[in-house]
């Protein structure tokens, strides 16, 4: 019982994380654009809305990178995988690949 209450909270926290990255992007795109319309309606223009779209849609997309960049250095932590452990992990692979080569050597 215990394993499937951990994976339904990881269904859940996966489900609200998704929703996030669609809120963060929408609602300054669409805010922007709104703006961009009140604008275009007060100075009688008809470019001002396309520029604050794209705007927000600028800002939108900032938002979901911030949102991911602690997300992916945490699953890195997790996996154990960082640079300098990469690098420790081939020179330890080498290390191992050549001891044995040697043995094989030596044996023959």
């Amino acid at each position: 019982m215990k394993r499937k209450n951990s994976y339904d909270k990881n269904v859940y926290r996966s489900l609200f994380l998704i929703t996030q990255f669609g809120i963060n992007m929408i609602v300054p795109t669409l805010m922007m654009s709104a703006f961009g319309w009140f604008l275009d309606r007060k100075l009688h223009t008809s470019w001002i809305m396309v520029v604050f779209f794209f705007l927000g849609a600028i800002a939108g997309w900032q938002n979901v990178c911030r949102m991911v960049k602690p997300l992916l250095k945490s699953s890195d932590k997790r996996a154990g995988l960082s640079e300098k452990n990469d690098e420790a992990t081939d020179d330890t692979q080498r290390k191992d690949v050549r001891e044995s080569v040697g043995e094989t050597k030596k044996l023959q």
